[in-house]
Parts: C-alpha cells; sequence; structure tokens
C-alpha cells in the first residue's frame, strides 16, 4: 500500500502545484512550466524510492512494456494517479470557490481550442514520447544517474509544458488532465481522449525505442 499512497500523492502534488499556479497563483508561461517540473522533481526525491516516482499513468504503461512494473502494480498504480489528480482538483475548486474566483479562471484544464483534434493528437504524443524517453534513459541501469534524474525529468518537463501550454496546455500524463477536466467540464471533457489515447501512445513508442537504445541493458 505505500507505492500506491506515494503514487497518490505524488500526483495530487503535481496537480495541486501545477494547476494551482495557473488559477489561483495566475502564474506566467514560465512559472506554470516550473511549478508542473519541480513538483516532479520534489515528488520523485520524497517518494521515488518507495514507488519508483511515476505520477503519471503513461509513465507507468511504459515500465509495464519494459518490463520495469508488474500488470498489478500497474493497475493500482494508475488508479492512484487518477485518485490523486481527481482529490488534488478537489481541493483546488472548493479554494477556488472561497476566494471567489470567476468561472473564466477555470481549474488549469487542458484543451486545445487554437488547433484541430488531430494537430493536438499528434503534439502530445510527440512531446510525452520525449518525456517518458528521457526517463527511461536517465532511469537505467546503463546510462542512469540516480541523484540526477529527478532534476533531468523535472526539467525536461517543465520546458516540454513552456512548449505546449500556447497548443494543448501540455498534459503528457492523463490523470494531470483528468482531474481538472471533471470539474471544468465542457471541451475540456469532451476532448479528454486526445488527452488519454495520445500520452499512451507515445509513451508505448519511447518504451521501444528506449529498450532499441540500451535503457533495459
Amino acid at each position: 500500500m505505500r507505492k500506491y499512497f506515494a503514487e497518490f500523492i505524488g500526483t495530487f502534488m503535481l496537480v495541486f502545484i501545477g494547476t494551482g499556479t495557473v488559477t489561483v497563483a495566475k502564474g506566467g508561461t514560465l512559472a506554470i512550466g516550473l511549478a508542473f517540473g519541480l513538483a516532479i522533481t520534489m515528488m520523485a526525491y520524497a517518494v521515488g524510492g518507495v514507488s519508483g516516482g511515476n505520477f503519471n499513468p503513461a509513465v507507468s504503461i511504459a515500465m509495464l512494456i519494459n518490463g520495469r512494473l508488474s500488470a498489478s502494480d500497474t493497475i493500482f498504480y494508475i488508479i492512484s494517479q487518477f485518485l490523486g489528480a481527481t482529490v488534488a482538483s478537489a481541493v483546488l475548486y472548493f479554494f477556488e470557490h472561497a476566494l471567489s474566483l470567476p468561472k473564466s479562471v477555470g481549474f488549469g484544464q487542458t484543451d486545445f481550442p487554437k488547433i484541430s483534434a488531430g494537430a493536438a493528437f499528434c503534439f502530445e504524443t510527440i512531446i510525452t514520447f520525449l518525456f517518458v524517453f528521457v526517463i527511461l534513459m536517465v532511469t537505467s541501469e546503463k546510462f542512469g544517474n540516480a541523484t540526477m534524474a529527478p532534476v533531468a525529468i523535472g526539467l525536461t518537463l517543465a520546458f516540454l509544458i513552456i512548449v505546449a501550454l500556447n497548443l494543448t496546455g501540455g498534459s503528457l500524463n492523463p490523470a494531470r488532465s483528468f482531474g481538472p477536466a471533471i470539474f471544468a467540464g465542457g471541451t475540456a471533457l469532451s476532448h479528454y481522449w486526445v488527452y488519454l489515447i495520445a500520452p499512451v501512445l507515445g509513451a508505448a513508442i519511447a518504451a521501444f525505442v528506449g529498450r532499441w537504445m540500451g535503457s533495459e541493458d
């Protein structure tokens, strides 16, 4: 159960800090990217030794494909991640109402009002591939560095989100998008399929490319 709680609290922190920076702190592009990235870094150092620090269903699926995670653990990791994201969004929902923030502030949901669904799908697939590929390589026995891996992973996420904000909002994580979407509703919810399928596809491709590059040697 400690592993599953670690995934719950890690994903909670990611969504709480990341989307809280968007909605409550009203941060700019750099602040938002760094909020998500540093949340991952902090929690990887805090509980990564307990669960491996996935905090993302797409990452867990890549770990399953490459044999680093069992099927049963993958299922319970994903459940824990979705619960963590949903609870974090519920907490922020409460405090946004406490601040009497207007509905236009939203809930830090991901969406793509400026591009087509096809373009959004391709973009989320690409950035998730890049993110998960970095994770697999920096955590590998052959090429990895356990001390610096959380920093590399956090910075990668931060700068990918900075690039992505104006296109898709930068999800790279089905759980991260799910929590805010169920409170925001509207197109954030109807477009959720992009943020569910594209990151999983990108992660699966990264798993095979990482293995070809020697991540599992």
